[in-house]
Order: structure tokens, then sequence, then C-alpha cells
């Protein structure tokens, strides 16, 4: 019996009661003869085409990369010796390399940023000299350059001012694009390395608390190293760093003193370094190191704690500079830019920039600079890979019972029993593919459900279409651009609910049962050791625990109860109770519970420390909400300001600037080309209702991004926004 992964076929990854472990294909298809299947010519030369095709375009590929790295190590022939003269000048990208963990030497590197910059350099130069070509020859000098003069010794340089442009444009390009290569490359480790640094210390607490508990436990502590870099899907870029301690011990014959005193010369994380400096101290004196990473473990969480206050801090001087700047400033200036505008002393481009290009680009710069800001999101966890495998997914032919052609298309190694079991597979793949039709049209919103970008794939195509369908229907009807405007107006607002409603749903609906699933965690976790405590094995206290129904985590507790009756290990069941919720908190727990349970089966104490791990996370993201709310409502009421003011001007202010300009222009007054002469009231309207809706859009995704950490979670916000904008100024206007 075998344990998928990720089971494609049966999403809840548990078995349905018609399975049996034993069955096969000849079980499932009557076993009836057929005859050997009838390969035509045609297809037979269609399939070798193919295949040669193929392996031309792998062959040329092949040698494509082959050339490609000659051509890389040219600098390194030419100028290595230097490079290698030079080294003390590249110390500091030594050691970015390595904490990068870029698999390259200095030398290398060096050569190969060489290699890019002179690529770079002469497409520069192309670039430079077409831009040169098309500046002079067809479009033309400005004035300002063809009308220079110099003195007498000078004035014969003017008849080639055309090809020292040329020249200087060229350089430009040429200088530029290899100089930014170049520095991109000498950037890129750092930037790598300080990425990694984010990563370690964000998992390196509940790393520690993994070594405490194994520790705990009895594992000594080289195997307690084995063990966390055997994790790298469950503690990432710590297992890493791990895995090259232990690296060092089994390829290189170092101790583990050496080992770690190596590791803590480059990993780019000074609380890691701390950690394996104090870790040497504890070893030398022989202290308990159970409690020393009990203790790094308390004092890591006490450090996440507080740097997420000073986040939460930085966070909310962002969400008042985000109102003051892009939501007070533009509003004023919006009010100034029109009242001028109708005034006849000034006009709208002020206006239509601050609406059209800074409230967006402003709004999204923000955005930005949160998720800069923002600590590193793990995301989805991988899967966690299982003893046994249970395949319910679509299978494969197997190599043996393919189809083989010689050179001259002809079948070799065929033969009845062959072709039959050929037929068998042939079938089974044809039923699991329709049992996983059949399973879309039961549930067809599985996979938006699963992933909500997938919607995009329906909705931006017909968003395309309310848009382009009407137009194309009415196009002769519109002769003038603000005929135009006003017809796609409605439309592209419409394509926009059209593909945010969607997405927004089915991304609320994963959220909010990722946080139940998450909430409920580890008072299952402190469940599983109450009863462990009391004698109880772990396959009971999982068994005492699928009679309940208390909370959302009941319906996943039973299919785990399912899988331990149908004769998986109890390791197994966890871990696909984990590969079920596909969270962090909860692949962690599982990962160490079961690690935990593998080394001494003695797991109350690992219980306890996943439990307080897990509620400790839960703790924060419940803060951060809680904190973060206070700034979600201020930027509501922000924008309820901006539309209320917009609002009042377009029925009162502009629409007796409108009257007035229409009883002058009646009276014939001097003011028809000044003073309120060409004011046109349904385009000031048609403009503040754009400033509406994009200032709730872009209010909504910033709401989002500081509540939630998550643009995707601000749609709902812009959603409700955009709706009270739109509302505003389509049914009261």
């Amino acid at each position: 019996m075998t344990v998928s992964k990720e089971d494609p076929g049966n999403p809840e990854g548990h078995m349905q009661a018609n399975d049996t472990p034993t069955e096969k294909a000849h079980d499932i298809i009557p076993s009836t003869d057929t005859p050997d299947p009838q390969v035509s010519d045609d297809d037979l030369t269609v399939s070798m085409s193919k295949k040669k095709k193929m392996i031309d375009i792998a062959r040329f590929s092949k040698k494509a990369r082959v050339y490609l790295n000659i051509l890389k190590k040219i600098p390194f022939v030419i100028i290595g010796e230097n490079i290698n003269d030079k080294k003390d000048n590249y110390v500091n990208l030594q050691r970015q390399l390595k904490q990068a963990r870029i698999p390259v030497s200095y030398e290398m590197y060096i050569s190969n940023a060489i290699f890019y910059s002179v690529i770079s350099a002469l497409l520069g130069a192309i670039i430079g000299l077409f831009l040169a070509y098309t500046a002079i020859l067809l479009v033309g000098l400005p004035e300002t350059i063809t009308n220079l003069t110099f003195g007498p010794r000078m004035a014969a340089l003017l008849q080639f001012k055309e090809i020292f442009l040329a020249l200087f444009i060229t350089i430009v390009f040429t200088i530029g694009m290899g100089g930014l290569v170049y520095s991109l490359f000498m950037i890129y480790p750092g930037l790598q390395a300080s990425e990694r640094k984010a990563k370690i210390d964000m998992q390196l607490p509940y790393a520690v608390t993994f070594m405490y508990a194994l520790s705990k436990g009895g594992m000594n502590i080289i195997d307690v190293f084995r063990a966390l870099a055997g994790s790298e899907d469950t503690y990432g870029e710590v297992s890493k760093e791990v895995d090259s301690i232990v690296r060092d011990m089994d390829y290189f014959g170092h101790d583990l003193r050496t080992a770690l005193s190596n590791a803590s010369l480059v990993t780019p994380s000074e609380r890691f370094q701390d950690l394996i400096y104090n870790l040497l101290t504890v070893i030398d004196s022989g202290g308990n190191i159970p409690n020393y990473f009990r203790d790094k473990s308390d004092q890591y969480l006490q450090k996440a704690e507080v740097d997420q206050k000073g986040f939460l801090e930085t966070l909310g001087l962002l969400a008042e500079s985000y109102v003051t700047a892009f939501v007070a400033g533009p509003l004023f200036i919006i009010i100034m830019g029109v009242m001028m505008a109708v005034m006849g002393s000034g006009t709208t481009t002020m206006v239509y920039a601050i609406i059209y290009a800074v409230l967006p680009v402003g709004s999204l710069m923000f955005v930005i600079m949160i998720s800069i800001i923002t600590p590193t999101e793990l995301g989805e966890p991988k899967i966690l890979p299982t003893k046994e495998r249970l395949e319910h997914g679509i299978p494969a032919i197997p190599k043996d019972l393919e189809q083989v052609f010689d050179k001259n298309g002809e079948l070799v190694d065929e033969n009845e029993e062959k072709v039959r079991e050929r037929t068998y597979f042939e079938r089974l793949i044809e039923i699991k593919k329709r049992l996983s039709y059949l399973k879309i049209l039961k549930d067809p919103f599985a996979p938006m459900l699963k992933s909500p970008l997938v919607t995009l794939l329906l909705t931006i195509p017909l968003a395309i279409m309310v848009i382009i369908v009407p137009l194309v229907m009415n196009m002769d009807r519109l002769y003038t651009p603000s005929m135009l405007i006003d017809f796609i107006d409605d439309k592209i607002v419409l394509a926009l609910f059209i593909v945010i409603i969607p997405l927004s749903i089915f991304h609320e609906v994963k959220t909010r049962r990722k946080k139940k699933l998450e909430n409920s965690f580890p008072d299952f976790l402190k469940k599983l050791a109450s009863t462990n405590e009391t004698g109880m094995t772990l396959r009971d206290s999982v068994k005492l625990m699928a009679k309940s129904n208390t909370d959302s985590l009941s319906r996943e507790i039973k299919k785990t109860w399912h899988d331990i009756l149908w004769g998986l290990g109890i390791n197994d069941a966890l871990i696909r109770f984990a590969n079920r919720l596909r969270t962090q908190v909860v692949t962690r727990s599982m990962s160490l519970i079961t690690k935990a349970n593998e080394s001494s089966g003695d797991v109350g104490e690992v219980l306890m420390v996943a439990a307080r791990d897990a509620a400790s996370e839960q703790g924060m993201k419940r803060e951060r909400t809680m904190s973060m709310m206070i700034y979600i409502v201020i930027i509501y009421i922000s924008f309820l300001v901006f539309v209320g003011v917009i609002y009042v001007i377009s029925t009162t202010f502009l629409s007796e600037m409108a009257e007035a300009g229409k009883q002058m222009a009646e009276a014939g007054t001097q003011g028809g080309g000044g003073f309120l002469g060409s004011f046109d009231l349904e385009a000031y309207t048609r403009l503040f209702k754009h400033a509406a809706i994009i200032q709730g859009l872009s209010s909504g995704l910033m709401a989002g991004a500081m509540g939630e950490g998550s643009v995707m979670s601000g749609l709902k916000h812009s959603l409700i926004m955009m709706t009270v904008g739109y509302a505003i100024f389509t049914l009261f206007i």
C-alpha cells in the first residue's frame, strides 16, 4: 500500500469506502482480449518526425549551453590573474557569495559579470545607434541643437554635429547598459544574502523549538542536526544552514566543534551565529543542551514579539503618512485645481495628473514599501513525504508496456500479453480521467477555492468581452471622444467588478477557512498532550478526539483516524493531515511530532512545545490584526471624507458655477472665452467619479496590505469603497 504526497484524484487525501489496498487494473477492467491496434503509415511518419525534431532541438540546446559556458569563461582566461592579484578587493563579494549559497567561485562570478556586461554594452550600442538614426535622420534635430554657433576656430566642427550627437547617444547607452548589468551582478549576492537572513531569523525560533523537543526526547545533538537538515520543506533556510554542518562532518571529516565554527563564519544571520557560538560554549562546558535550546527558543520568540511591535509602529506611521499624502493632500489639490480652472485662471492638467497618475502610483509605492518591510511570508508549505504511498491519481503506462519502434517505423517486441496489459492500463487511464471530470462537475469551484487566481482565467476574458463587444456594436454612433468616454465608462467599472468580485470571494473563503483551522489547532495539540499524559498512546488519542465534533478540525481528525483504520501508521496519518491543511504552523507541528515519535515515542513534552509554538504564532497574528484595525477604520473614514467633499463640490459649487456660466452666456456677457466660458459640468462630474473609484481601489488595497499583510485581502475593502463611490456619483448626481 502506498500513500501519495498529494492526491490529485482525491484532494481530501483519504480512502473511499470501496477502495482496497490490493486493487489492480485487472480487478477494475473486464479481462477481454482486444486485437493488436493497427498503426497507419501516416501516424508512424508523423510520430517519427516529431521525435526527430525533439532530438534535434535537444542537441541544439545542449550545444548552445556548451558554447555559452565556454564564452563565459573567456574573461576569466584573459584577466583571471588580475582578479586573483586583487582578491583582497573582493573579500566582501566572497563572503556574500557564501552567505547567499551561490555555488560559484568569486573569480568565475566576476568573469560572468564581465561577460554579460559586455553583451549588454553591445546591445546598448545597437540601441543607441538606432535611436541616433531615428532622432537625426527620421525625426530631425531640434532647433536648439541645429542653431548652435562656435568661434572661428571651432566653426568647422558644426558640420559634424550629427556625428558627435550620434556618438554621444551611443556611448551613453553602451556605458549605461553595461555598467547597469555589472552593478546588478555585484549587488545581487548581497540582496540574496539579506533575503536568506530574513528567512533564517523568521524560522529560527521554530527550528530551535524543534531541536529542543528532539534533544529533550533523548536524541543526541548530531542526530538532532541530521533531523533538522532533513526537514528543509518545513524549516527552509535554517535547515540549509544546519545541513552545511552535517556535510562538514560527513564529507570533510570535521568534528562537531569545527563544523559549528565553520557554519558560524559564513551564515548571514547574526541570530544563528549567536546560537552556534553559545552552543559551542555549552558543549565545551558540558552543559545541558536541551535546557539551552529551551532558553534560546523562549528568547527568540520574545525577540520575534519585540520585532513585531516595532513593525506595527512602522505600519502605523505609514498609514498616517498615506492618509495625509494620498487622501487629504490630493483632495486639497483637486479642489484648488478645479476652482482655478472654473475661474478661468488655470487648467485641469494638474487635476488629471493627480487623479490618474499620483493617486494610483503613490498608493502602489506605499503597498510595495509595506511589502518590503513586512517579514517575509513563507507561503504555502511543501508536501511532506510519507513512508508509504497510495496512488489515487491518473496512472501512466509503464515503460515496459509502451510501444517501441525501430528505425523503419516497425513495432518491435510486441506480443499478445503486452498488448493486453497495455490495453488494461489504457482503459484504467480512461476511467480515471472520467472520474476526474465527474469530480470537477460535482465540485466545479474546488480549483478556485484551492487557488483563487484561477478565477482570472474566466473573469478576464469575460471582462474584456463586456468592454469590447458593446464598443464594436455601437462604434458607428460614437462620433466624439467625449461620447466614447461616456459610453465605455460604466463598462470599464463593470469589468473591474467582474474581475475583482470572484477573486475576492474565493480568496476570503480560503483565508477564513485557513484562519479557523489555525485558531483551533493549538487546542487540538493541547488535548493530544493532556490525553497523552494519562498514558494513552498517540494513536488512541487521535481515536478519542475523532469521536468529537466540536470545531472546524473535527472533520480532518476523523479523516486521520480513517487513514489509521485502513492500515497507515500514525506518523503517515499525521503527515497526511498536515498535507491536507497546507499551513505553515500545522506542517511544522506535525513534522516535529512525527520526528519525536520516531526517535523516542515519548511525545507528551513535544506536544506541549508544539502547542506553545502554534499559540505564539496565532497570538502574534491576532495582535497585528487588532493593532491595525484602527488604521483600517481611519482609511475608511478618510475615503468617506474624500468622497463626501467632492460630492458636495459637484452638487453645490460646480452646479452653481455651471448655472452662472449658462446665464452669462445667454446674456451675451464678455465672459465667453474667459471666466466660466468653457465650463463643462458633466466632464467635471465624470472626473470626480473616476477619482472616487480610483481612490477606493487604492485605499482598499492599502488597507489589506496593512491589516492582513496581503494585497488580495484588500480586494474586499476596495469593492466596498468602489461601490460607495460609484453609487454616489451614479444614483445621486
